[in-house]
């Protein structure tokens, strides 16, 4: 017909393929933009963690000090309570008492004394204190102490926080005005309180202060639960997993838990130190570890007892508890940003 153009037929290919034409690419050969791969949330945040210079910084110093606590003891040859005389130093009869450190400009500055070195064949990188004990030994011996009294009381606060949150969470309505109403009487107990309590019934030592802290240091850990759950639980994923016939059990741990663990972990390390802090004082004011056991708090308490006399035996312990809070403040803002980054952090 006029108006049109007879269109052109294609004639199939009578190519064959053969053997060679095709080749399967590896996986190095696939191009892929490295900048937008996915990647798991967890690894995600350890990128934004690891390049917070601060949060670095404070994760080098407590694994320092955490070493240190370990092994620092074994290195001095002198066991925390071991008082070191001028017998077992060199030979002598006379008591090593108050003679520290072995910097005579110091020594006769301070006791107004000739100094007499009987510890020439001796090291105290510290000094010892009015006893003749190694303050090394007794630095990171009482770090150790206050290290595991916090690691402890923290991971059983964080256990029984965080399962009375999310219950009192889940359930709402009643169960949750009556679980909250416990909380807020609890919180409004003021510690020094609860201490003396304690102090009537229990003996001094690192027991009372366990209680002392598992009594008190879980409160903060329920809220945020709390907060977590009243946040999440009708969401999508936790509606289909209802209707799907699971139990409550199962969705509070086994699906909520897992989506509420970042911010509960931020506050674990907030509460360490605030921990390390509280067995300190309670230590300080003579409620805490009993001698010759040491830990921060009495370290500090025994230094400021000598701090006219003996004045450089309390810099080792206020230096160590002042790096083990920074540093674990530094962590735990470094977690709180890397697991809540900013739009242009990402």
């Amino acid at each position: 017909m006029k108006g049109f153009e007879t269109a052109t037929v294609v004639e199939p290919s009578s190519y064959t393929p053969v053997e060679g034409d095709f080749e399967l690419l590896e996986q190095e050969d696939i191009g892929t933009d490295t900048n937008y791969a996915s990647q798991g949330y967890w690894k995600g945040v350890a990128v934004h963690f690891m390049r917070n210079k601060r949060a670095m910084v404070g994760l080098c110093i407590v694994l320092l000090l955490i070493l240190l606590a370990v092994f620092g003891p074994m290195l001095s040859g002198y066991a925390y309570d071991e008082i070191v005389t001028a017998l077992n130093a060199k030979g002598r009869k006379k008591a090593a008492v108050g003679i520290s450190p072995r910097i005579p400009a110091i020594h006769e500055m301070i006791t107004g004394e000739p100094y007499d070195d009987i510890y020439a064949d001796k090291t105290f990188l510290f000094g010892t204190d009015d006893l003749g004990r190694d303050l090394w030994t007794r630095t990171w011996y009482g770090a150790r102490v206050s290290l595991m009294i916090a690691f402890v009381t923290i991971l059983i606060d964080m256990i029984i926080g965080m399962s009375y949150g999310l219950i009192s969470g889940y359930f709402g309505g009643r169960v949750d005005n009556v679980m909250q109403r416990f909380v807020e009487i609890a919180n409004s107990i003021p510690r020094l309180v609860i201490v003396s309590v304690l102090a009537i019934f229990m003996k001094k030592g690192i027991g009372l202060v366990i209680v002392a802290l598992l009594l008190t240091e879980w409160i903060g850990m329920s809220k945020i639960a709390r907060a977590e759950m009243l946040k999440i639980k009708e969401q999508e994923y936790v509606l289909a997993s209802r209707t799907l016939g699971a139990g409550n059990g199962h969705i509070i741990f086994k699906e909520i838990l897992p989506n509420t663990i970042g911010p509960i972990i931020t506050q674990v390390m907030f509460s360490i130190p605030t921990a390390i802090f509280t067995e300190a004082f309670l230590s300080f004011v003579g409620v805490g570890i009993v001698l010759p056991q040491c830990s921060i708090g009495t370290l500090i308490e025994d230094g400021f007892n000598n701090i006219t006399t003996l004045p450089y035996q309390i810099m080792p312990p206020i230096i160590v508890l002042a790096l083990l809070m920074l540093g674990f403040n530094f962590i735990g803002d470094g977690l709180r940003e890397a697991l809540a980054p900013k739009l242009e952090d990402m």
